[in-house]
């Protein structure tokens, strides 16, 4: 028997979605099953059980099975990580309190509240022992202090350890050597070194990586312990691979070690899934909104590929390693509309999630939520998933009525509109966040929708931000799990060497990057990636001298002088670009090197639709809905399932499938390409 399939899950707060694609032929097998979110193991082995049974597929035919899960990000969020210890140079116990004494920029300065520190004050140990910022030593380790500190973190029961030492990004020597003894009198705690986890400068931001990375990996490798159990009970003996937030795959056992490099899993599957549709739609610039249950993230898409960020944020937590760039907000489906004392109706970021959830589900919710409000406006069919999960339009109209509408003296219809355009106006700011904060026009973007509430909302947000057209993927509500179909093995290699202006040397940066090809390289090898499927990309982090943001820029080719040169004048250009200004006279500094290590795997192919016979389809049926204005007008259906290449819709219309619906206004015409994207536009196609 030929194991072909690949087997995709995105487990969700709400939903787990399934995927199992067959290599061979194409065809897709699709399903929606609840997520469990006390047991997130559950929600998977139910997509699992769901998709196996449903597609009569023997386990053995599995080849690949592919993950991205919220575990690390609900984890760190929620401050449920295991009790976590760190050790330091002595001298440096108080960075984390010390963080980058500022407050954030969006904060209000009366009312701002230092956010938690991931480990407590009386569980930072320090040791002596000091490396220079050259990498040379000026004090030894003091390894009978070590020692001293493995028998406080046993006797105060924590379970797992991290390990930052000073400038151990430019010597790993003494970091190293905690590591062993710390593993060798505490064979039971986790131990994560920030030369594994972060090995660049910033002390702040390399403890705070090391730290959380420590307090997930017991949470991780106790889920992927577990996956893997379920998985072999169940006769599938496939590799595992777990979706990170910089847009790659890694094995199971380097996922437990470097856990919080899967903060942004899901998200980022999200963005790689719309990229890869956006390119086959012929469509390389981008922004994505992915619209869930609880929340909304927002993406950049250039030039087909996803941005990526070294300052991305989960919570109040700096992470600066490579990860898409995403910027979320507390607007979903589940998100609870209130009145405020002053009168005036606020959404989120509260949501009712997954139990009780929304007052329509029927489930004891009682407060009114963004998906009761599209349900009372008829954007949402009377049932999800097909009829398999039956809405209460009578609970969602009282929980409207008695929270909103009366309160404010208004009709529900227009208490149910305001609650959908609130959250609109929400989305519009992120997606304005990533692109005209950052100097970007949307309308020379596509805005792509997904998300089991994207394509509801989708082409209000696209009238709003004048975007060139809308892009709703063939199953939107699943397109995490698509995006997964789409990645490759990826590893980001860095070092901090600083290089100051007049002072670069060609020959020493052309050999660290060697050094970290090297490195790269063995791990692609080690992973069984044949040479001829890696690939290597080297990149520069680089500032203006005395500038404390740097820029990371490509670097293609081997380093010499003339190639230096042109690196520093693309920073000129870079900076020119996202700022609209650059100093070409001013001295420029190289601060880290960088090379991305990707082993290609297997592509799949999407499948394509037979043409359609004719031009216009025929509507399934119609509905009161409210699309316009405040009143409810019978407005034409349409399934999904139905429509075929060159199929055109006009609005006002409704377009309903298993995991979404898809809204289209008056005006606004929805052509079917080849792939069984609906591409929407103000007009004609």
């Amino acid at each position: 028997m030929t194991a072909r399939h690949a087997l995709s899950l995105d487990v969700g707060g709400t939903f787990t979605d399934v995927i199992l694609a067959d290599r061979a032929g194409g065809a897709l097998h699709v399903a929606k099953s609840p997520s469990v979110p006390s047991a997130p193991a559950d929600g998977f082995f139910g997509g699992v059980d769901r998709m196996l049974d449903r597609s009569g597929v023997d386990p053995a035919e599995v080849a690949t099975v592919l993950h991205g899960s919220t575990i690390v990000t609900n984890a760190i969020l929620e401050g449920k990580g295991a009790r976590t210890g760190l050790v330091t140079t002595k001298g440096f116990r108080h960075v984390l309190e010390i963080g980058r004494a500022e407050i954030p920029r969006a904060a209000n300065l009366f009312s701002w509240v230092k956010p938690r520190r991931p480990v407590q004050a009386r569980h930072i140990f320090e040791v002596p022992g000091r490396i220079r910022l050259d990498g040379t030593e000026a004090t030894p380790l003091d390894e009978p202090a070590v020692e001293a500190a493995a028998e406080a973190i046993r006797a105060a029961g924590l379970d797992a350890v991290a390990v930052v030492l000073l400038h151990s990004y430019a010597n790993r020597a003494h970091e190293r050597r905690v590591g062993e003894i710390l593993r060798s009198s505490l064979p039971d705690v986790e131990i994560a070194l920030s030369v594994d986890v972060l090995p660049v400068f910033r002390e702040y931001e390399r403890t705070v990586a090391t730290t959380l990375n420590a307090s997930v990996q017991p949470v991780v490798r106790r889920y992927i312990g577990r996956l893997s159990a379920g998985l072999a009970g169940r006769a599938v003996e496939a590799p595992l691979l777990l979706m990170k937030s910089n847009g790659g795959a890694c094995l199971p056992e380097e996922a437990a070690r470097g856990a919080v490099h899967l903060a942004l899993s899901g998200p980022a599957a999200g963005a790689l899934g719309a990229a890869w549709l956006g390119r086959a739609a012929g469509i390389g610039d981008l922004l994505t909104i992915d619209m869930g249950g609880t929340s909304a993230d927002v993406a950049l898409i250039r030039n087909g590929q996803p941005a990526l960020s070294t300052t991305g944020r989960v919570g109040d937590h700096p992470l600066a390693f490579p990860m898409i760039d995403i910027h979320t907000i507390g607007a979903g489906g589940g998100s609870v509309a209130t009145v405020t004392e002053q009168g005036a109706i606020r959404v989120g970021p509260e949501s009712a999630g997954a139990d009780p959830g929304p007052a329509c589900y029927g489930k004891g919710g009682a407060r009114p939520t963004v998906s009761d409000a599209n349900l009372v406006l008829g954007r949402i069919p009377p049932a999800l998933l097909d009829g398999e999960v039956a809405l209460a339009p009578e609970a969602a109209e009282a929980a409207i009525r008695r929270h909103v509408a009366e309160p404010l003296g208004m009709d529900l219809t227009a208490a149910a509109r305001g609650i959908v355009d609130l959250v609109n106006a929400n989305m519009t700011g992120a997606l304005k966040v990533m692109s005209v904060e950052r100097g970007l026009d949307p309308r020379d973007f596509a805005l792509a929708a997904f998300g089991g509430a994207g394509p509801v909302h989708g082409a209000e947000l696209m009238r709003e931000l004048k975007a060139a057209r809308l892009l709703v993927p063939r199953f939107p509500g699943i397109l995490c799990a698509i995006g997964l179909l789409a990645t490759d093995l990826r590893y980001d290699f860095a070092a901090t060497r600083l290089q100051r202006a007049g002072a670069f040397d060609a020959a020493a940066t052309e050999a660290l990057f060697a050094e970290l090809t090297h490195e790269a390289d063995r791990r692609l090898e080690a992973n069984g990636v044949p040479p001829e499927r890696r690939r290597f990309r080297r990149s520069a982090d680089m500032r203006y001298e005395k500038q404390g943001v740097e820029l990371t820029v490509p670097c293609n080719g081997p380093i010499t002088e003339k190639a230096l040169a042109a690196l520093i004048a693309d920073f000129h250009a870079l900076h020119e670009r996202l700022y609209t200004f650059s100093e070409p006279a001013a001295p420029v500094e190289i601060v880290n090197q960088r090379v991305e290590a990707t082993g290609l795997t297997d592509r799949f192919a999407l499948p394509e639709l037979p043409a359609a016979s004719s031009e216009r389809p025929e509507p399934s049926g119609a509905r009161p809905a409210c699309l316009d204005g405040d009143t409810l007008r019978p407005t034409p259906t349409y399934r999904r399932e139905t429509l075929l290449a060159d199929h055109v819709i006009e609005g006002p219309a409704i377009v309903d499938q298993l995991d979404s619906t898809t809204v289209l206004l008056p005006g606004q015409t929805a052509l079917t390409d080849r792939y069984g994207n609906l591409l929407i536009s103000e007009g004609g196609p």
